[in-house]
């Protein structure tokens, strides 16, 4: 069966929980304490050098890390990655534009907010990061005003990695109220069938307030 090595607050790793829910494929789950320094031990490096999550590990002991990663290996050969050469390359088209646009700038200051790390940090990085996020919204306004989802008009892999974090931008203290057809979008994701609605806070874990090792 497959392992999956989650921390429950990422929305890195609700991101593979997702498609495994849509997969409805059986795995296991190991939780690696990553503010107590799990993700740094030598056992976990061997399994993920960045000691992030999320990592799966095969039956055969094979690993992979990296959730854009993991969604595409997973998603090969089923509905939510299309099997045409472009409109797979327009699936990774979104995977590196959250990578890059969302994760790194939305899922950020939301961490931030939601661990009381906001004002410790600089506060021209914070302005940064919220002009980026703004940008990355207004990307996402302008795409989703032409069609229901993001890579070929159907909803895929690319809606469960963007959504993860970019959904979420209220909770970093960015107002939606000027995007609606993105709000649309976040709704038509919502109503998908299986879709994974439970979230974990940061207050679910008392170590969230340290600052990762």
């Amino acid at each position: 069966m497959l392992t999956l090595f989650d921390y429950l607050p990422s929305q890195n790793g609700w991101k593979v929980r997702q498609l495994l829910h849509h997969l409805g494929r059986p795995y296991r789950t190991e939780i690696v304490s990553i503010f107590e320094g799990a993700g740094r031990s030598k056992e976990y490096l061997a399994i993920n050098p960045t000691g992030t999550v999320p990592a799966i590990r095969l039956d055969d002991g094979r690993t992979l890390a990296e959730s854009n990663a993991i969604l595409a290996w997973l998603a090969d050969g089923t509905p939510w990655l299309p099997s045409d050469p472009f409109e797979r390359a327009k699936v990774q088209q979104w995977l590196h534009f959250e990578q890059e646009r969302v994760e790194s700038v939305i899922g950020s200051l939301r961490y931030w907010t939601l661990t009381g790390k906001l004002a410790t940090r600089p506060p021209e990085f914070v302005a940064m990061k919220r002009k980026a996020a703004l940008r990355t919204l207004g990307i996402l306004e302008s795409e989703l005003a032409t069609r229901a989802f993001l890579a070929n008009d159907r909803y895929s892999i690319a809606d469960i990695s963007v959504f993860a974090y970019a959904s979420r931008a209220e909770e970093a203290g960015i107002s939606l109220e000027s995007y609606p057809h993105f709000r649309a979008w976040i709704k038509r994701v919502e109503a998908q069938p299986g879709f994974l609605a439970e979230m974990h806070p940061y207050s679910e874990d008392p170590h969230t307030t340290r600052e990762l090792p």
